[in-house]
């Protein structure tokens, strides 16, 4: 069994474990240097977070317990096909590879269906939430202010 079999079984095997607790069917797994630095199940309805998908939950855990906001050297494996806003944060989060075991079509025929999310960030479908953009005149002062701060740390 390879090193990717062996952690995607793991967050599978969190995901359904995490069904009886009242979680989504979803677990993910960050993995550095061939030990787990963190676990993570859908927390959604439990936690009424909508940000408290499995990888978010995950990557924030790694985060935390290494004291790091870049997760470079890590794999986050997920039971799932991260959905935009998860592979956002692992790209965020500078991780080296995500590894999924079912994708958005089986996640869809589950009744979790976030094509729609995929569509519209890759310009083929229009979002249901408009986006105006105001320029006020002060619109630029906190990047001029982080320009100016000396002990800022880039990311």
């Amino acid at each position: 069994m390879t090193n990717d079999v062996h952690w995607l079984t793991r967050a599978v095997e969190l995901a359904t474990r995490s069904v009886p607790a009242g979680h989504g069917p979803f677990g993910a797994v960050v993995v550095r240097d061939g030990e787990v630095v963190a676990e993570g199940t859908n927390r959604v309805t439990t936690d009424t977070d909508p940000t408290a998908h499995a990888e978010v939950v995950a990557l924030r855990q790694a985060c935390a317990r290494l004291g790091v906001f870049d997760l470079s050297g890590a794999v986050l494996y997920s039971s799932c096909e991260p959905c935009p806003m998860c592979l956002g944060a692992a790209l965020w989060a500078r991780v080296d590879r995500v590894v999924f075991a079912a994708d958005r079509d089986d996640a869809a025929r589950a009744g979790f269906d976030d094509r729609h999310f995929h569509e519209v960030l890759a310009g083929r479908q229009p979002s249901e939430v408009p986006m105006e953009n105001l320029r006020i005149d002060a619109a630029l002062a906190p990047f001029e202010a982080w320009h100016a701060y000396p002990g800022r740390t880039a990311y």
